[in-house]
Formats: structure tokens, C-alpha cells, sequence
């Protein structure tokens, strides 16, 4: 038998990759945005009042699908549009405002818990591996 050599390099990692993604990396959990905040509390403020969007759009004098989009936080509404929206709804700009900053502090400090439990350890364990590591 002969002991003959490989022309391609074998690579070890230096830390073992994560399970769960192909390429070994954990997305992070996305910040929200303030525009979807804002629509998700227009939307939820018209459905609990049992109001369509034609009727809060007309109320507001907006049109109907701007309204919409800015639900879905496709769009960023102008303050003046935010508070007719919010007029039209019985709320004052504040009031919607309000809702939104409770909801982005409810769901930052959830991102803040998410991200903290995901950090790995200050020193990984040691184990030891029999073979080469080459750092390029």
C-alpha cells in the first residue's frame, strides 16, 4: 500500500457551523419598520371598529388604495395623511402615534431577547481535532 497524498487541500472550520441553514447562517430577526407599525395600527383600529377601507378612506379623503397601502405598510404616509387617517378613525395623531411607538417597543424588546438568546458563548469549548488548519 502506499501512503500517497491528496492534491486538494481538506478544510477543517475553526467553529462548527449552525444547524438549520445551508450555508451556516442564522438570519436576524428583522427590526420593524415605522411604516408598517403605523398600518398595522390603522388596520387593526378600522377592523375593530367594523369600518371598510372605502368608508375610512372617504372619511378621511383619502383614496382607497393609497389607504390600503399605507396598511400595508407599503407606503410612507405624510403626517397630514396620517392624521386624517387617524381623524377618520376617532383617534388624534398622537393617539395613533402612541399605538405605534407601544407596538415598536413591544416588538423591539422581543428582538432584543431573540437576539441576545441566539449570541454564541465569550469562549467556545475546546475540542480537539486530529488534522491541519489552514488560515488564508
Amino acid at each position: 500500500m502506499s501512503n500517497q497524498v491528496s492534491n486538494e487541500a481538506r478544510v477543517i472550520p475553526l467553529r462548527p457551523a449552525p444547524a438549520g441553514h445551508p450555508d451556516g447562517t442564522e438570519p436576524e430577526p428583522k427590526e420593524p419598520l415605522w411604516r408598517d407599525l403605523v398600518g398595522e395600527v390603522l388596520r387593526r383600529e378600522r377592523q375593530a371598529q367594523d369600518r371598510t377601507l372605502k368608508d375610512v378612506a372617504d372619511a378621511a379623503r383619502i383614496s382607497l388604495p393609497y389607504l390600503s397601502e399605507i396598511e400595508r405598510g407599503r407606503k410612507e404616509a405624510s403626517s397630514e395623511v396620517l392624521a386624517a387617517a387617524a381623524r377618520a378613525l376617532g383617534l388624534g395623531l398622537g393617539d395613533l402615534l402612541s399605538l405605534a411607538h407601544g407596538e415598536l417597543t413591544r416588538r423591539t424588546t422581543q428582538h432584543r431577547l431573540l437576539t441576545t438568546q441566539h449570541r454564541r458563548p465569550a469562549a467556545a469549548p475546546h475540542r480537539p481535532h486530529n488534522g491541519l488548519c489552514l488560515a488564508a
